[in-house]
């Protein structure tokens, strides 16, 4: 597994990504991960002594990539930007978990399977990572409502929990 010193970062202004907390993956490490994409890809590896799975990559332009850092993954490492981390990693194959009830629904409402399959296969896993990991069964079905109302409505990941934060 290739490893590395990164300094953590944050976005002031990026777009999107404004607010995003990340390290940067040298050019040296891309290489001997071997990738056969310029795409969006995903990790698995060590942070200082934390594990961690699924975490994405993403190409920021000129061949540079950074890494995401989720907000549970920067409480298990206690640290903050500007702080410096020692990083191992590997490409990860493993799939996203499919929500099976969700596929289930959208096979009864056939809008909203065009509008679910029409969106990236990274979009798609925003949705089916949000239902799986609900605790309970009512939280399960009330994401895949949401998510099916989400789908006639034409909407992304991000402007459905928008929209859900705004009726709250």
């Amino acid at each position: 597994m290739p490893a590395f010193k990164a300094i953590i970062r944050k976005f002031a202004s990026k777009g999107e990504k404004t607010g995003w907390t990340y390290i940067d993956i040298p050019n040296d490490i891309l290489k001997k991960l071997k990738l056969k994409s310029k795409k969006e890809f995903r990790v698995k590896g060590v942070m200082d002594d934390v594990k961690f799975e699924r975490l994405a990559v993403y190409p920021i332009g000129e061949g540079d990539y950074i890494l995401a850092l989720n907000s549970d993954l920067r409480k298990k490492l206690g640290k903050k930007e500007g702080a410096t981390i020692s990083v191992k990693l590997e490409v990860d194959t493993a799939g996203v978990e499919k929500s099976k009830e969700l596929l289930a629904c959208l096979e009864e409402e056939p809008v909203a399977k065009k509008n679910f399959e029409s969106l990236t296969m990274s979009h798609q896993n925003y949705f089916h990572k949000w239902i799986t990991s609900a605790k309970g069964a009512d939280t399960k079905e009330g994401r895949i409502v949401n998510t099916i109302n989400a789908m006639l409505k034409k909407m992304d990941y991000g402007e459905m929990i928008r929209s859900l934060k705004k009726g709250k």
